[in-house]
């Protein structure tokens, strides 16, 4: 995988990240998972996805989604973007993420999340592996370590909405309106017409900054 020369938004945002790891609540290893919470989820693709076309790229895709006129055509464009994303790197990966998908169903969330681990051991380039986990870790309540993958999927891929998205709930949940708003915004910067997060932006602004007057 080349390495790409960081830019000065992807700079800011590790630096986000790196102070969020800070504001995570420290988790033993030897402490015990809660039990998953079903109403809990991160931001996730939509259950169907276009084929991969190979003759957009995701630069393309990305100037596409933020001037999208409307919702319709902004989550036809979306789902291409999140097609690319899941798009396995390998038989084996693919493989391990049916299986990964299984214990989810059946609620063996420790066995899906040890089947991700060995996606990620195999393949650490693929984000969705990483994004996938996160959102089990916050199934169960294990911030850090949700944060710590969220922050690997935004190292590899800076514009991952979902990830954003993500990082302003357990932001909220943690209490740190400020950060879950920076995160929100840089959320909807990427992709305007993200689901909720506006209510959510609008809403923390109030707090955080304050009403117009």
């Amino acid at each position: 995988m080349a390495v790409r020369f960081l830019s000065t938004r992807t700079l800011c945002l590790a630096a986000l990240l790196a102070s969020l790891a800070v504001a995570a609540p420290a988790v033993a290893q030897d402490e015990p998972r809660s039990p998953p919470v079903k109403s809990k989820k991160l931001p996730e693709p939509p259950a169907k996805l276009p084929k991969v076309d190979r003759t957009k790229n995701l630069d393309f895709l990305f100037g596409a989604l933020k001037a999208a006129p409307d919702e319709v055509s902004a989550k036809h464009v979306e789902a291409r973007i999140w097609a690319i994303w899941l798009h396995t790197p390998s038989d084996t990966a693919a493989l391990l993420m049916t299986r990964a998908k299984t214990a989810v169903d059946a609620q063996k969330i420790d066995v899906a999340i040890k089947l991700l681990d060995s996606v990620i051991k195999l393949r650490p380039d693929y984000i969705e592996a990483w994004n996938r986990r996160a959102t089990l870790y916050y199934m169960q309540n294990d911030y850090s370590r949700s944060l710590a993958d969220i922050q690997q999927v935004l190292i590899r891929e800076p514009r991952h909405f979902g990830a954003l998205a993500g990082l302003g709930m357990i932001m909220q949940e943690l209490g740190d309106e400020k950060r879950a708003l920076d995160a929100y915004r840089k959320a909807l910067a990427i992709n305007p017409h993200l689901d909720k997060i506006p209510e959510q932006v609008k809403s923390l602004t109030e707090k955080v900054e304050g009403r117009d007057i």
